[in-house]
């Protein structure tokens, strides 16, 4: 049984990880904390677990085995290493960090503590995401010549307990970045986890063209980002994350190889269609993908929880989550300079 705590108390933590944690057999929640101290304790006798009134206390728990971290973006990095330190695995929300020096030094403080970090890219856990990587590793399509890969809805207004652009998705001081950092990471792991191949080079235009605050001022993060991206294996794309699209949300993934192309939660009536070169049509129906209005099963936590039941790596490593962090911070870069970016 994985003793688990989960640290923030907001959306992410009472749609997802709480729920999944609790229909998990081999998981119990024993300990919440927020900042929101009366959240907590409400979330602490629904699920019949302990509110701390400070995180040090609860990682000072001796029966927490392993921590959600589900806070803010700009406090993802303190508090994973502070668990880490007091010897607690880790599930941490993405964005993994707000730099990549936070990235890396989070995975440095998992292998020096011994403990899993685990980090929440759950597109891989797609069900038509993992039968498309298995389609394009079985040559399906080709080699993969270019690709165009989307995340968009109309922002992050609702998915807040504290509704509207005065949330925390939205102050520069706790997000850091917008919907490149909710969305672009997504579709930026993504991809390079389906093609097999990493961004080695970006040419970005990341911009706030439409989200206002209170005031009416254009909020202080970005609300669409358009990457070009190169990749190690030749392949050319372009990833797109957009906060403005209002109207059915987004999350396609077309990709063009020497034999086909394939659409991933492209089609309305099918998860995946591949055209291919000879004119065969190839239909796979698996399953929808989650929205923010329709959240189903993430597969996340199941997984965190198998690793440290059976004490392996977990499926998503803090260290495999690091070329996508890189390509995010280069494409901010790319897009503040107007010059394109290579990764080393």
């Amino acid at each position: 049984m994985v003793r688990v705590g989960v640290i923030g108390c907001g959306k992410i933590s009472q749609v997802r990880h709480l729920p999944e944690y609790e229909a998990n057999p081999h998981a119990q929640i024993v300990a919440l904390y927020d900042v929101n101290l009366e959240r907590a304790r409400e979330l602490a006798e629904r699920y019949g677990a302990t509110a701390y009134e400070t995180l040090d206390e609860l990682l000072a728990a001796p029966d927490v085995d392993a921590v959600s971290v589900c806070t803010s973006n700009a406090t993802h990095a303190e508090t994973t290493i502070k668990a880490l330190q007091a010897g607690k695995h880790v599930l941490c929300e993405k964005p993994m960090a707000i730099t990549l020096e936070e990235c890396e030094q989070m995975v440095a403080a998992a292998d020096v503590a011994g403990k899993q970090l685990m980090i929440d890219q759950n597109q891989r856990f797609a069900k038509a995401h993992i039968r498309a990587k298995e389609l394009l590793d079985a040559g399906r399509i080709g080699r993969v010549l270019t690709f165009r890969t989307t995340f968009g809805h109309g922002g992050p207004e609702t998915w807040s307990v504290d509704p509207g652009t005065g949330s925390w998705f939205f102050d520069p001081k706790r997000a850091a970045m917008g919907a490149m950092a909710d969305l672009g990471v997504h579709k930026t792991d993504l991809i390079q986890w389906l093609i097999g191949q990493t961004v080695v080079s970006t040419t970005a235009h990341v911009t706030t063209l439409d989200k206002r605050d209170p005031e009416g001022n254009l909020v202080g993060v970005d609300d669409n980002a358009v990457c070009i991206y190169r990749m190690s294996g030749g392949a050319v794309g372009t990833m797109t994350a957009s906060w403005t699209y209002y109207g059915p949300e987004d999350n396609s993934t077309v990709i063009y190889g020497t034999e086909g192309v394939m659409r991933i939660y492209d089609d309305p009536a099918h998860s995946i269609v591949i055209d291919r070169r000879d004119g065969e049509r190839e239909l796979y129906d698996v399953e929808a993908i989650q929205t923010n209005d329709n959240q189903t099963a993430s597969g996340i936590i199941d997984a965190f929880v198998a690793c440290l039941e059976d004490g392996t790596e977990p499926a998503i490593p803090a260290s495999s989550v690091l070329p996508a962090m890189r390509a995010v911070f280069a494409s901010i870069e790319s897009s503040k300079t107007g010059k394109t970016i290579e990764i080393g």
